[in-house]
């Protein structure tokens, strides 16, 4: 019988919310253990191993000590995933690029002196793939928890998994959404990948954008809704303010 992969989950700076995801898995989660070996989980388990084939990551990183740990991580993994959103393109923690991190510590701090502690040694945030080769990507604030069976399900037995690059309007379709727009809010949903299952449009709230965007080119077969709206990509990008701070930080590259 082949070896089952063995797994270990990290994260940084991050609320931990897609590793509950996980977790809430209940009785899903015995269906994963099958065919994986978790080694190291500290939000599930008390064991950890630092011998592992796969590394799943969640959070951003925003420390010289933590990119360092990440480098460690990166050269025992022979696959690596980034779990979420900010781990993937930043998260909400990449808000704060917009100000030097000086600023930012002395407006959270005020003026504390805390230079010389590498615990607040700060620099502007990252996502995974600013520091380290990823492999593959979980999206999500919070992770969808079938996204996660079917990725690492793949993974497990050696497949390479699906990459979905259309966007969330699709899915609002299929659901027979109301468009925001309709209802006068303005929704990131023509740009931003799916593999959400539409939820916040579904519950009556417009897209953020948490799951990444999708390039120009994929958001072709959404077209009509821009032109409807008398929008274009670029419109709708420059209100990429929550998750995908930053021109050019917003796109994920995963070919």
């Amino acid at each position: 019988m082949k070896q089952k992969p063995r797994v270990a989950v990290f994260d940084f700076a991050d609320c931990e919310g897609c590793e509950l995801e996980i977790a809430d898995l209940e009785e899903e989660l015995l269906d994963l253990i099958d065919i994986v070996d978790i080694v190291s989980f500290r939000e599930v388990m008390k064991e950890h191993s630092d011998t592992y084939d796969i590394a799943i990551i969640e959070g951003s990183i925003m420390r010289p000590m933590d990119e360092q740990r990440l480098l460690r991580i990166r050269s025992k993994a022979k696959i690596l995933v980034a779990l979420g959103s900010c781990a993937a393109i930043g998260g909400v923690n990449k808000i704060r690029n917009q100000w030097m991190p000086d600023d930012v510590m002395k407006e959270v701090y005020g003026e504390t002196n805390l230079k010389g502690n590498e615990l607040f040694n700060v620099f502007r945030t990252k996502a995974l793939n600013e520091v380290v080769p990823v492999d593959y990507y979980i999206h999500g604030c919070p992770i969808d928890r079938d996204d996660f069976k079917r990725i690492i399900t793949a993974l497990a037995i050696g497949k390479k998994p699906e990459i979905i690059r259309y966007p969330v309007c699709v899915e609002c379709k299929k659901n027979e959404n109301v468009c925001q727009f309709e209802l006068g809010r303005f929704c990131l949903g023509p740009i931003t990948r799916a593999g959400c299952k539409a939820i916040c449009p579904t519950h009556n709230s417009p897209c953020d954008g948490c799951r990444g965007l999708v390039k120009k080119a994929e958001a072709d077969c959404v077209k009509e809704v821009l032109e409807r709206y008398h929008l274009t990509y670029e419109d709708i990008r420059r209100r990429c303010t929550m998750y995908n701070y930053g021109r050019e930080e917003c796109q994920v590259d995963e070919e």
